[in-house]
């Protein structure tokens, strides 16, 4: 337990703050959990709709310090090049 005031307020600024970024994250992983399940589903508007919604959301929360830039950027070149594989084999 703290001792001091500034320990307890620390304490419970900790405490929002983890809350806040485990929001952040599960909004993060809903997003892909839908884009991921349609292209599991090999649905192309459904899958550019949801990359698109993923793509903003890790756009927004990599401005924040609940995950490093550069983590979002590879998550979203990882999901675009799912987006682009399911489309070219639609098309062959």
């Amino acid at each position: 337990m703290p001792n001091t005031p500034a320990r307890k307020k620390q304490m419970r600024q900790d405490e929002s703050r983890r809350a806040r970024n485990r929001w952040r994250k599960r909004s993060i992983k809903d997003h892909t959990k839908t884009f991921l399940t349609a292209i599991q589903d090999r649905d192309i508007p459904a899958a550019e709709a949801a990359y698109i919604t993923v793509q903003k959301e890790l756009d927004k929360v990599s401005t924040t310090s609940t995950i490093h830039k550069n983590h979002a950027a590879r998550r979203k070149s990882r999901l675009s090049r799912r987006l682009r594989d399911l489309k070219q084999s639609a098309a062959s």
